[in-house]
C-alpha cells in the first residue's frame, strides 16, 4: 500500500468515525428525551439501524457518491488527486470531531462541502464551479430544514386531532421523590401541580433538593391495543427510520473519498465507512445525546414520533434523488418545529446550534486549505 493510499484511507476512516460520533444519536434523541427508552437502548437501536442504512447506500445512493467525489465542482484532474481527497477528509473530519468533543451537533455534509470548497480553491487553477455549488449543494441544504420545521409543525397538531378522534387521552403524572405518583389534569402547569400536592394531608414532606419530575402518558385503546404500546412501537420505528436514512445519506458522501484514485471499489469503501461510523457512534456520542435529547425542546413520545417521521421522509427521499441534505439540519429543524408548536423550545440552545452550523462551512474550508498546503508536497 502506497503512502497516498494509506493516508487517504486513514483520513476517510477518521471522517466516518467523527460522523458516527456526532450524528449517530440524532435519530434516536427523541426516544431518550421523551423517556421512551434508556440511553443504552437508544444507542444500540441507532447503531444497528444506521449500519443497515450504510449498507443499503451501496444499492440506493450512487448519485451521492458521484456528487461528493468533487466531480463537476472542480476539474476532473484535480478531483482525482489523492492529496485532494485526503485533504477534504482530514479537514471535514477535524471539524466534526472538534464539534463532537464540545457537544455541538453540526452537519457532516456542511463540513465536507466547506472542505471541498476550501481545498478546491487552492488545488484548482480555475477555482470551484459556483453554479454547481449552489444548485447541487446549497439549495437542498437550505430548503430541507425549512421543510422539516414546517412539516413537523403541521404533522404534530394533525396527529393530536387524530388521537382525540380515537378517544386517546393524555394525562400528566407528578412524581415526587420517585415514591408518590399523583395524576394531574391536563393543562395544569408543573409548578401549580406541585404546590397543590404539597397542600394535601398525608403527602410526604419535600426537603430542599428533592427531585420533582412530571411525565405525560397516553391512555386509551388503538385497534384493541394500549395506546402507549402502539405509540412506543411507532416511535421506535420512526427513530430507526431516521437512523437508517442517516446511514443511507451520509455513507456515500464519505465513501466517495475512498474511491478517488481507484484504490478501493464501491463495496469495500461502503463497508469500511459503515464500520467506522458504528464505532464512532458508540464511543463518543454522550455529549451530543444530551444536547439533542434535552437542550432543544421538551417533548413527549407523540411529539418525538412526529419529529422523527418528518425527518425520515425528507432524508430518505433526498438520498434516493441524490440530493445532499443534512440529517442534522433536518432533525434539528423537526425538533425546532415541535418546540415552536408546543412553546417549549429552548431558544438559547437553538441559537447556539445555529451558530455552530454557520461556523462549520468557513472552518472546514480553512482547514481544507491548510491540509492541502501540507499534503500536496507529500502526495500526488
Amino acid at each position: 500500500m502506497t503512502l497516498g493510499i494509506a493516508l487517504g484511507l486513514l483520513a476517510g476512516v477518521f471522517l466516518a468515525f467523527s460522523n458516527g460520533a456526532n450524528d449517530n444519536f440524532k435519530g434516536v434523541a427523541t426516544l431518550l428525551g421523551s423517556k421512551t427508552a434508556s440511553y443504552k437502548t437508544a444507542v444500540f437501536w441507532a447503531t444497528v439501524t444506521t449500519f443497515a442504512g450504510s449498507l443499503a447506500a451501496f444499492f440506493l445512493a450512487h448519485k451521492l457518491m458521484v456528487s461528493f467525489s468533487g466531480k463537476g465542482l472542480v476539474p476532473e484532474e484535480v478531483a482525482q488527486l489523492t492529496s485532494f481527497s485526503a485533504s477534504v477528509a482530514l479537514a471535514s473530519a477535524s471539524t466534526v470531531f472538534l464539534a463532537t468533543r464540545i457537544g455541538f451537533p453540526i452537519s457532516t455534509t456542511h463540513a465536507i462541502i466547506g472542505a471541498l470548497v476550501g481545498t478546491g480553491l487552492l488545488a484548482s487553477p480555475h477555482g470551484v464551479n459556483i453554479e454547481k455549488l449552489f444548485s447541487a449543494f446549497f439549495i437542498p441544504l437550505l430548503l430541507s430544514p425549512v421543510l422539516s420545521i414546517f412539516g413537523a409543525g403541521v404533522l404534530y397538531p394533525t396527529m393530536s386531532l387524530v388521537r382525540k378522534k380515537l378517544g386517546v387521552t393524555r394525562e400528566s403524572c407528578l412524581c415526587i421523590g420517585n415514591e408518590v405518583l399523583v395524576r394531574v389534569p391536563q393543562g395544569i402547569s408543573k409548578g401549580i401541580a406541585a404546590s397543590a400536592v404539597l397542600q394535601v394531608d398525608g403527602c410526604p414532606q419535600i426537603s430542599v433538593g428533592t427531585k420533582v419530575t412530571c411525565e405525560e402518558r397516553y391512555v386509551g385503546q388503538v385497534w384493541g391495543l394500549s395506546a402507549k404500546t402502539v405509540l412506543d412501537a411507532a416511535h421506535f420505528l420512526s427513530a430507526g427510520l431516521v437512523s437508517f436514512a442517516r446511514g443511507l445519506n451520509d455513507t456515500p458522501k464519505i465513501a466517495a473519498i475512498l474511491l478517488v484514485g481507484g484504490s478501493f471499489t464501491a463495496m469495500p469503501s461502503v463497508g469500511i465507512v459503515a464500520i467506522a461510523i458504528a464505532l464512532g457512534g458508540t464511543i463518543f456520542v454522550k455529549r451530543i445525546a444530551d444536547t439533542m435529547s434535552y437542550q432543544i425542546t421538551e417533548m413527549n413520545d407523540g411529539q418525538g414520533f412526529s419529529a422523527n417521521f418528518v425527518t425520515s421522509l425528507i432524508v430518505i427521499g433526498a438520498s434516493h434523488l441524490g440530493m445532499p441534505v443534512s440529517t442534522t439540519h433536518v432533525s434539528c429543524g423537526s425538533l425546532f418545529g415541535i418546540g415552536t408548536v408546543t412553546r417549549q423550545a429552548h431558544w438559547g440552545s437553538i441559537l447556539k446550534i445555529i451558530l455552530a452550523c454557520v461556523v462549520t462551512l468557513p472552518l472546514a474550508g480553512l482547514l481544507g486549505v491548510l491540509s492541502f498546503w501540507l499534503l500536496r508536497g507529500v502526495l500526488s
